[in-house]
Parts: C-alpha cells; sequence; structure tokens
C-alpha cells in the first residue's frame, strides 16, 4: 500500500525544540492583526500566579506580569478593549459541572470560591476603572460569559490572549477566539503553564492551527504604531 498521508512522528526532538523550528519556519503563514484588538488576559488570580502563596500557580517568564500591564496599558492608549477573566465557583461547587468532578483537594479547581484568596486577582495586575472584568467557570473566556457581546459591541476584529495556563484556558480561549471568527494572536512571553512540555506543545499547536504565536514586542510595536483614541 502506497503511503500519501503522515504516520505519527516520534524524532527525539523536546516540545521546546519542535516549537522552536516551527518558528523558525520562514513559510510560516499569519492571520495578522485587524483594524482593532482587544487584550483578554486569562486568569491573573492569586491560585495561578503566586507561587509564593499557592500550590497551583506556577511561573514561566518571570516578566510575564509587567508584559501583560504594558500591553493593557497601550491598549487602553488606543481606545481598545481590555479584559480580565478568572475563575471561581459557588460554596457547593456545583456550578463547576463535570469539570469538579475529577479530584477534591484543597487544592482543586472547584475549591476556588468566590472572594476568597485564590480568587482574587494578583495585586501586580495593573486593573483600571474601565476594563471589563468577570468571573467564569469553564476553560474558555468566552464560554457563558459576557465576552462575546462585548467584542461585538467595540468592534473588534482581533483578540491578543495571555495569561495562563498556556496548556488550558489559554488554549482554550484561543481555540473559542478564532472559533467566534478573530484574528489570534498569543504574545509568548505573557503565557505561563507548569511545565515547559505542556508549555512548548500548545504554542506549537496554537500556531499551527489556530493563532499567530508571537514575541510580545510584535504586538507592544503594533499597538505603538496605531493613532492615540
Amino acid at each position: 500500500m502506497d503511503i500519501v498521508g503522515t504516520r505519527m512522528v516520534s524524532d527525539g526532538r523536546t516540545a521546546r525544540q519542535i516549537f522552536e523550528d516551527v518558528m523558525a519556519n520562514p513559510a510560516r503563514k499569519k492571520f495578522g492583526f485587524g483594524r482593532k484588538l482587544a487584550l483578554v488576559n486569562v486568569d491573573f488570580q492569586q491560585a495561578y500566579t503566586r507561587i509564593d502563596k499557592f500550590a497551583t500557580a506556577y511561573e514561566t517568564d518571570p516578566k510575564q506580569l509587567d508584559y501583560a500591564n504594558e500591553l493593557a496599558r497601550l491598549a487602553r492608549a488606543k481606545g481598545m478593549p481590555v479584559v480580565w477573566s478568572r475563575v471561581a465557583y459557588m460554596d457547593n461547587a456545583h456550578d463547576a459541572g463535570v469539570w469538579g468532578t475529577r479530584t477534591d483537594t484543597p487544592d482543586s479547581l472547584q475549591n476556588i470560591k468566590y472572594g476568597s484568596d485564590r480568587h482574587a486577582y494578583d495585586d501586580r495586575c495593573d486593573i483600571q476603572s474601565g476594563d471589563l472584568l468577570f468571573t467564569k467557570r469553564m476553560p474558555s473566556a468566552f464560554f457563558e460569559t459576557p465576552l462575546a457581546s462585548y467584542l461585538t459591541f467595540h468592534g473588534v476584529d482581533t483578540v491578543v490572549v495571555t495569561g495562563g495556563s498556556t496548556s488550558g484556558c489559554v488554549r482554550a480561549t484561543a481555540v473559542d477566539a478564532l472559533s467566534h471568527g478573530y484574528r489570534t494572536i498569543v504574545p509568548i512571553e505573557t503565557c505561563a503553564d507548569k511545565h515547559e512540555s505542556y508549555h512548548f506543545a500548545n504554542l506549537t499547536d496554537l500556531q499551527l492551527k489556530y493563532a499567530d504565536v508571537e514575541p510580545v514586542q510584535a504586538v507592544i510595536e503594533w499597538l505603538e504604531a496605531q493613532p492615540d483614541a
């Protein structure tokens, strides 16, 4: 039988090496920026950012929040929406659905309660009064939240996704952004995960299918080139 497709490849490269090879390909095509972006910062809450307080927290680039804050400052200056999501559940966790049934420990997802320290945004986040803030229940920042209608009202055609985890809520939000018809961009340094394998494997998959995975400087430079609001 002639083989015209591809059997699964195992060539000894690490997830980081595969990502670097994909990014180095000069032929990689991009969705590119549109006319107006929204910055969607996913789950910069203490449960996932405060590695000094919570076992569920993780850090990849130590300047992650600095970069997200810089993007937020620039987006506001250009009249473009800034959004912050986080996750929490009712005391009985019944709103966590099947996602909250796999484990039940103090660190489990469904035990992030409204108003708790784990629910609180990291105080390093530069959140301003004009930003949209909401609590979600599922991985994507689009699922059963006001995000889609908010972006429609603001005439957005491009979504920049930051936050964590790369393999979880960032990925889910980026896939949903594309599914809603948005050009989708994921700045590398603004995402974090628990293990570099998960991080780079998912950045690779996003780049190949669902988003433009770019250095954060590319987003900064695009924003700087736009007229002030």
